[in-house]
């Protein structure tokens, strides 16, 4: 959905490039099955290939509380795209919560935060600074951005940026989306039969988590 996600592997230290280095989605032709879906989005697989990404998981022990919550805004952030991204970011956390995995997002009003967000001053293709996350700061944003940092396959923390001009019918589905990735599935799908998909490279307008997209969360927090 034009933004860009980068992922850091503490354990190695290494620090992926920051403008598309990595696998951001995979192309397919028409449906795949639950499986081939699943790894699309969780570790860059395309249908019966390997894994472009190492799958990561919240540990355990934190994944039934992950604090969610707007951790900066930025001065030029108008009001009325705050109270939209305000909004957007219950609804999220309601759809991920009542998606059937085992995780529970927990909103926060004040930090710390598992993944904070930040309503950042930068314009789309700008340059993201003042969030004091070494992963944000310094990189392009589209739409919005997230950062994830893990150690082996643990996902240690996880940040969020929103552009200071993102449009209002593209905020619902632009947070849920970033959330998701949040939590591990990253990589988008280039398709017409995924046009209805939170993972849809080409559209900002899924605001639910219905069939393979609900399928894939529960797959990657399964119940115990």
């Amino acid at each position: 959905m034009w933004r860009k996600a980068v992922m850091v592997a503490v354990l190695s230290f290494l620090l992926l490039p920051r403008a598309g280095g990595a696998q951001e989605y995979i192309a397919v032709p028409d449906l795949v099955s639950d499986e081939a879906f699943y790894r699309m989005v969780a570790c860059a697989a395309p249908p019966g290939g390997d894994c472009a990404k190492p799958f990561i998981w919240w540990p355990v022990e934190r994944r039934l509380r992950l604090r969610v919550g707007i951790a900066q805004i930025s001065e030029t952030f108008v009001n009325y795209r705050f109270d939209l991204v305000d909004r957007a970011l219950d609804l999220a956390i309601a759809e991920i919560n009542g998606a059937g995995a085992h995780l529970f997002l927990e909103r926060a009003f004040e930090g710390p935060f598992d993944v904070p967000v930040y309503l950042v001053d930068t314009p789309q293709g700008g340059e993201i600074s003042g969030t004091s996350v070494p992963d944000l700061d310094g990189s392009e944003i589209s739409i919005g951005r997230v950062a994830i940092r893990s150690r082996g396959d643990e996902i240690t923390s996880a940040a969020i940026a929103i552009s200071a001009d993102i449009q209002r019918r593209e905020i619902a589905s632009v947070v849920l989306e970033e959330l998701v990735q949040s939590l591990g599935l990253v990589t988008d799908i280039v398709s017409p039969a995924y046009e209805d998909s939170i993972f849809s490279e080409n559209g900002n307008s899924v605001t639910r988590l219905r069939g393979q997209d609900a399928a894939a969360l529960r797959r990657h927090y399964p119940r115990l």
